[in-house]
């Protein structure tokens, strides 16, 4: 294909993608996370094909299993929002208006009636949001297994699709992106959903052992916090270490600290994380928590995957060029 044909084609694919993501903008999120949990559920597609299924059935399976699990975590945090958003509330309406601390000798008084209606507020408002979106997420969540479900069909085409406009030596350069993002992906949907419902088995009994009223709520939010980086589950103990010390109940903060911060915030990534990791390359947990955060400050929901996925892929980059320059500087030097 001369040249000049091929740019022509790439620019008409260029404009007509850009075209689509203004007309699909509501759904471009629920695009991108069927995009990446197809990649990575690929491994399983092969695997169910191998036991003689024809790929339409292997679509099928492996689509409804994605989206039973999506609906299933999805279904569980919105039905902790709603039917605990009351017990919540009242939680934090029991936080002290202030909180004396005294450090040696020197006692201070903390002002906490600004973070408290803050929190009481963002809540509120939270729960709400969360049970008008319900008819709108079982849509998306339709459109999710139906994507998923196309994507695994036709993922060899796709792949050919995406290779054949890139010049044949520019493929290793978008190998070892796939490499990265496939490794970050990985991480991402394995590793932390996988931790996160160990965390959620080990804190429902710990919860309870500690006497706490709700522990299967408890749980769920500690579960959902391993996908916030470094803090994780510890951002809950805590809380829960600090609203036990402003009722004056210090021995209680003391025992939640240290049983749940070593049940709950420690133990699930000795157990499961080193199970699960591959001998790939993985992002740093500080430029993971960057990608994190600044994905989901700038995008929303989307960001949590989409942000530490830009980055690990800024990072594949950064080496690719810095292998270049290396590998040139080293044959100016041999010449």
């Amino acid at each position: 294909m001369p040249a000049s044909r091929r740019h022509v084609l790439i620019g008409l694919l260029a404009l007509l993608l850009a075209v689509a993501g203004a007309v699909l903008f509501e759904v471009a999120g629920t695009v991108f996370f069927a995009l990446t949990v197809a990649y990575v559920l690929t491994p399983l597609y092969h695997r169910v094909e191998a036991r003689g299924l024809s790929p339409w059935w292997a679509s099928a399976v492996t689509s409804v299993l994605a989206t039973l699990v999506a609906a299933l975590l999805t279904t569980a945090i919105v039905s902790l929002l709603y039917l605990r958003s009351d017990v919540l509330i009242d939680l934090v309406r029991e936080v002290p208006a202030s909180v004396v601390v005294d450090v040696l000798g020197f006692r201070y008084a903390v002002d906490l009636s600004v973070v408290a209606g803050f929190a009481r507020g963002y809540l509120a408002d939270l729960v709400f949001v969360a049970v008008q979106a319900l008819p709108v997420l079982a849509v998306k969540v339709t459109l999710f297994g139906l994507l998923v479900f196309a994507l695994l069909m036709r993922h060899r085409e796709a792949q050919a699709a995406l290779l054949g406009p890139i010049p044949p030596r520019f493929h290793d350069v978008v190998r070892a992106l796939e490499r990265r993002a496939g490794a970050t992906l990985y991480g991402i949907y394995v590793i932390q959903v996988a931790t996160g419902v160990g965390t959620f088995l080990l804190a429902a009994p710990t919860f309870f052992a500690l006497g706490y009223e709700y522990p299967v709520t408890l749980a769920v939010v500690a579960g959902t916090l391993q996908f916030l980086p470094i803090v994780g589950p510890s951002l809950l103990v805590g809380l829960l270490a600090l609203y036990q010390t402003s009722l004056g109940n210090v021995d209680a903060a003391i025992l939640v600290l240290v049983v749940a911060g070593f049940v709950v915030a420690w133990l699930p990534d000795v157990l499961i994380r080193p199970r699960l990791s591959r001998e790939r390359a993985r992002l740093p947990g500080s430029l993971y928590f960057i990608g994190f955060t600044g994905g989901l400050l700038t995008v929303g929901t989307v960001g949590i995957i989409a942000g530490p996925l830009v980055v690990a892929l800024v990072v594949e980059a950064t080496q690719l060029l810095a292998d270049e320059e290396g590998s040139t500087r080293q044959t100016q030097l041999v010449e």
